[in-house]
């Protein structure tokens, strides 16, 4: 429905406006004797035809996002969007069934069975004759074995695949073995393009449990704490994309085998990168745990431009699993090599900086913090910090493991003119070539010693 609708109203527009072009000409052209067809008119005509179509433009973009209210936002539509918001922070069964109870069965009046068809288990059965009866599920077992293939179907009553719309009685959706039957009695009330966001999001469900489930098992045993290193570095971006005018280089050594060190690059669009470094309170599986929630929580936001909503978005996942003293500090910052700036929120992290090539040298330009800690205090107002960037700029950003490495006599590496000068040298370099030339400082710079905490760093050249 809603993209039929949009569909009409794009084209309902357009031809109103041809329509109200042809009448203003008409209006406003004076009648001409002769078939000659001056340079004027075809001004006036142009100039009319830009204003027509940049007031047709302003009508479809106030009328689309009314029709998306009126259709996935209106009416019945709106519950199971309510579920997919509430599903996005699921992080367990448990808070599953809670969200299916309170959204499903009491505001929809629905009935749910969630089944593993791998171990043939019922996983959730709602309390109803229709979910609970044995016919039911014998017939379901017959007709949508473990072999079925992962997507979403729609049911009729005799719970049969069922290509009419307004004969269904429920649908459901499989992944990874794992059956999600939601019956019905209004199913066919709901807009049509809200499955396709209602699949993905339960994928996306499904398989962060399965993650969390997995580090939660790794680390019951000491012996296999390398494996559950390897499973958190697979949140790690394995690979740097290529993103035009943007050359990025990263580092991380965990300190143990687990780190709180996390990093990320998330293209937005062409022109837009959202680059993301934090480091989560602690050591262990707990700051492992709130590592992966950070990383998988961004990266399934859709607009990942609007960093406060990133921001809540992961203070409350990080207040929903309810471990004691866990929190993160955390950079977000969207690159635009089109309009040449960088929107940033610094949310506690060691000053980013800026290092902007100039006539006398090279400027440093802190990214001060704007933000308190994630996950653990009540968030003020964020505002976001934006600053300029000119071609040849270099992005640094770093966990406190860099800047507070010392030396025999204690002095933090970040308070050293050695520090500053090795910055400002490679800053002329390429990405990498500056990560190297830091990392052999850190390490000469701490000698024979242990590091004491995980060292992490991203640059980001700009123009190139």
């Amino acid at each position: 429905m809603y993209k039929t609708r949009k569909r009409i109203v794009i084209i309902g527009v357009n031809i109103v406006t041809i329509v109200h072009f042809i009448i203003i000409c008409l209006i406003l052209l004076p009648e001409r004797r002769d078939s000659s067809f001056s340079e004027v008119t075809f001004v006036v005509c142009f100039v009319l035809f830009l204003v027509v179509v940049f007031w047709g433009n302003k009508i479809i973009s106030y009328l689309i996002p009314l029709t998306r209210r009126q259709t996935l936002e209106s009416g019945e539509t709106v519950i199971l969007n309510k579920f997919i918001d509430r599903l996005r922070f699921c992080y367990s069964l448990d808070d599953f069934y809670a969200v299916i109870g309170e959204i499903l069965e009491r505001q929809a009046d629905c009935a749910v069975l969630l089944i593993d068809r791998k171990k043939n288990y019922i996983l959730y059965n709602s309390p109803n004759r229709t979910s609970t009866s044995e016919s039911v599920k014998n017939k379901l077992a017959l007709n949508f074995t473990e072999a079925w293939p992962d997507g979403f179907y729609f049911f009729d009553n005799h719970l049969g695949i069922t290509t009419n719309y307004k004969k269904t009685r429920g649908f459901f959706m499989c992944y990874d073995k794992h059956h999600l039957y939601i019956f019905c009695r209004y199913t066919r009330l709901f807009d049509l393009n809200v499955y396709d966001r209602l699949f993905e999001e339960y994928k996306r469900f499904v398989s962060r449990t399965r993650t969390i489930a997995t580090l939660s098992e790794i680390s019951s045993t000491t012996k296999e704490w390398e494996q559950l290193a390897i499973t958190q570095q697979s949140f790690l971006p394995q690979k740097i994309p290529n993103i035009s005018k943007l050359k990025i280089a990263t580092y991380f050594r965990p300190l143990v085998n687990v780190s709180g060190d996390y990093f990320s690059i998330l293209p937005i669009d062409a022109s837009k990168t959202l680059l993301m470094l934090g480091d989560v309170s602690g050591k262990g599986l707990p700051a492992a745990l709130i590592m992966g929630l950070v990383m998988n929580t961004v990266k399934i936001i859709e607009d990942k431009e609007d960093l406060v909503g990133v921001i809540h978005a992961v203070d409350k996942a990080i207040k929903g699993m309810h471990l004691q003293d866990k929190y993160t500090v955390l950079f977000l910052g969207v690159v635009d090599t089109d309009k040449m700036k960088i929107r940033y929120i610094n949310a506690s992290m060691s000053d980013p900086i800026i290092l902007s090539p100039s006539p006398n040298g090279y400027r440093i330009k802190p990214l001060t913090s704007n933000a308190s800690l994630i996950g653990i205090l009540e968030l003020d107002d964020i505002e976001v910090g934006e600053q300029r960037l000119f071609r040849g700029d270099t992005i640094l950003m770093a966990t406190d493991g860099v800047s507070e490495v010392m030396d025999d006599d204690g002095v933090e590496l970040g308070d050293t003119d050695i520090y500053r000068k090795t910055l400002i040298s490679g800053a002329a370099k390429s990405p990498q070539e500056m990560v190297d030339d830091i990392v052999d400082l850190i390490m000469k710079y701490n000698g024979d010693k242990k590091l004491h905490d995980d060292v992490t760093m991203m640059i980001a050249k700009v123009g190139y």
